[in-house]
């Protein structure tokens, strides 16, 4: 496990927990614009949580499927670092998204199998990062965040093109784990440093990094 795990916490909503990211070394912090989620939060509050993050620290914006507009209304209100595609994009509309922004992108990828994992090649010319997360159940609203893990064997010694997170189920108990299995560099979570959904704890999000980065 090494010391440079780059850690994102995912689905933000609350100053203290925003707070209890950047004290522990997160590299990344995300907040979900996603009307579905019951982590999704308003431009206006996650722009007053933004402006607190400390640089160094990427703030990233989750979206779904969003619409040119959606998207001009929330660059044009939340300083963000980062767009997070997690909805069906394709690889065009991913890069037109990447061209008309002049963000950095990362396109979350649901897998479940083996073949799943033949979309990473799809999407890394016209991607920054690629998350690897576990395929949401059939008929779920949620395309993540739904606190499911895949096999991490599938992706065990892999190598492509752009940088990729490891997401999907990961919880303070498992991600050293999930580390060692897979040799992520990058790890994401969300549902796994919550008491109930859409509700952080402080605690388990201190754990979580502490535990990733190996101390």
């Amino acid at each position: 496990m090494s010391l440079k795990t780059r850690v994102k916490i995912c689905g933000l909503s609350r100053p203290e927990h925003v707070e209890a990211a950047a004290r522990g070394g997160a590299a990344y912090v995300g907040f979900v614009f996603f009307p579905k989620s019951p982590r999704d939060i308003t431009l206006d509050a996650a722009r007053e949580l933004a402006v607190t993050v400390p640089p160094g620290v990427a703030k990233v914006a989750l979206t779904v499927n969003a619409s040119d507009a959606e998207l001009d209304a929330l660059t044009g209100t939340v300083p963000i670092d980062m767009l997070q595609l997690h909805g069906g994009e394709s690889p065009a509309r991913v890069a037109e998204i990447r061209a008309r922004y002049g963000l950095p992108v990362m396109k979350a990828l649901g897998v479940a199998e083996e073949a799943d994992l033949e979309k990473v090649a799809e999407y890394a010319p016209v991607v920054d990062q690629v998350l690897i997360d576990a395929k949401p159940p059939k008929g779920g609203e949620l395309p993540g965040g739904n606190g499911l893990a895949f096999d991490w064997r599938l992706v065990t010694g892999r190598r492509w093109p752009v940088p990729w997170m490891l997401a999907g189920g990961l919880t303070p108990d498992n991600v050293a784990e999930a580390i060692a299995l897979t040799g992520a560099a990058q790890v994401d979570v969300s549902s796994g440093v919550e008491t109930v959904p859409g509700q952080k704890d402080s605690g388990l999000i201190t754990a979580f990094l502490t535990t990733a980065h190996g101390q």
